[in-house]
């Protein structure tokens, strides 16, 4: 790709999989130059459960993508979500060798590179490392220590954990597809980045992904992510409801979740009826959009029971002044944001993530289908121009730095993403 700045999400869904590129523009906003969708067959639950398939999808999708960006796409930033995601609260700290020197970025990051040692159980792996809140020398709630003087650096982390057999498999299907991942994201945190401002974070809010396969929660508060959860029930288990309580076929199922679905029943009067073509040759089934209704309300109260009561373990129940914002297709469910706000009293509205986009954007991309998929093209920009900053600031600095820098490969420990490629370059099949 010949310009530095395009990055491209690839949003490996349950229900879809997405490949948007995009690049920041000269107001700050992001275009995108182009996107491909595609059915996503291979994938349950954010987990993949057919490489063959998943990789036909990402190749269709992101074939796609380049037909309409005239970009060559090579490398992806790809979101990481399933219902293996947990998320620990740990702090950290180091003490330093001379307390007269200012704390510099490099403390900073051997303290956050020293979270990946930590002991994990059999099978599971750190996904990522995020500094919520910094303590000098038993001085709390500092945002940037860089330049202060301190004998002891602490931090409270949030540390996202994963099953490192999934995220392999999500490595392996983007590798098999011919492309190169640059970062495994986090779904809940690109979702938020895409619909949530900064009052938002600061004042308190919850962000709830409903997808296909799974919904994914992240709790803000004082601009610092809290908590994150993923409950393994989405959309695809309302339709099998649908299918099931109407004895239809999941085609229409999910065609009549879309068009004429409603969290609430009592939105709905006795004597509406939508009728189904009925298999070769049989005679129409009519079916109330009530009875629908009932169907849809009963499992949705389910998934907000769960969202709820991740709100209240977190412990912010009290605190979330911007209340509960809803994206993901889910969302998209007619009262859904009523039905959340019965069940928790907490406010609630729909996520979308038009907000980040340039003006000339297609409609369809602020849909909050495409949250996670925008999310990822923003975070994966973030990231990009953070490094791109520090690159900078080591040339500029010039060999005192660059000493420094070489000090800094050598103490950090291996990343997530480097072992899984690894794992790969050292064992080819």
């Amino acid at each position: 790709m010949e310009s530095g700045n395009i990055i491209v999400g690839l949003d490996i869904g349950t229900t879809k999989i997405a490949a948007i590129v995009g690049r920041r523009s000269e107001h700050g906003k992001i275009d995108i130059l182009g996107h491909g969708k595609t059915e996503s067959i291979g994938v349950k639950r954010g987990v993949v459960s057919n490489i063959e398939n998943t990789v036909q999808s990402i190749k269709t999708a992101v074939e796609e993508a380049e037909q309409k960006s005239g970009v060559e796409i090579k490398y992806v930033n790809v979101g990481i979500a399933g219902q293996h995601i947990k998320s620990v609260q740990h702090r950290g700290n180091m003490i330093r060798e001379n307390g007269e020197i200012e704390i510099s970025q490099n403390d900073i990051d051997s303290l956050l590179h020293s979270m990946y040692n930590l002991n994990m159980s059999p099978g599971e792996e750190i996904i990522d490392v995020i500094p919520q809140e910094y303590i000098v020398d038993g001085e709390k709630e500092i945002r940037q220590p860089v330049g202060m003087l301190g004998n002891k650096l602490e931090a409270n982390f949030h540390i996202i954990i994963g099953q490192t057999t999934a995220a392999k498999n999500i490595y392996k299907c983007v590798k098999k597809a011919g492309l190169e991942v640059v970062d495994l994201i986090l779904e809940p945190i690109a979702s938020s980045v895409a619909v949530l401002s900064e009052e938002e974070k600061e004042a308190g809010v919850v962000l709830v992904d409903i997808g296909g396969g799974t919904t994914d929660i992240a709790i803000f508060q004082d601009g610092i992510i809290r908590h994150t959860a993923v409950i393994p029930l989405g959309g695809d288990v309302i339709t099998e409801d649908v299918k099931e309580g109407c004895t239809i076929i999941r085609k229409h199922a999910e065609e009549l979740k879309v068009k004429f679905g409603s969290a609430l029943a009592n939105e709905n009067k006795d004597e509406e009826i939508v009728a189904i073509p009925g298999l070769r040759g049989r005679a129409p089934k009519e079916i109330s959009l009530k009875n629908l209704a009932s169907i849809i309300q009963a499992r949705m109260e389910e998934i907000v029971e769960h969202i709820y009561y991740e709100i209240k373990n977190s412990g912010y129940e009290k605190k979330l002044i911007a209340g509960i914002v809803l994206t993901g297709g889910g969302a998209l469910l007619r009262h859904a944001a009523q039905l959340t706000e019965f069940m928790t009293g907490i406010d609630t509205r729909i996520g979308y993530p038009n907000e980040h986009l340039a003006k000339d954007v297609p409609a369809e991309m602020a849909s909050p289908m495409y949250a996670t998929g925008i999310g990822l093209v923003i975070e994966g920009l973030e990231r990009f121009e953070r490094q791109s900053v520090r690159e900078s600031n080591e040339i500029v600095d010039g060999g005192k730095a660059q000493k420094k820098g070489k000090e800094k490969k050598e103490r950090k420990p291996i990343s997530f993403l480097k072992k899984i490629q690894d794992f790969f370059e050292n064992d080819p099949a």
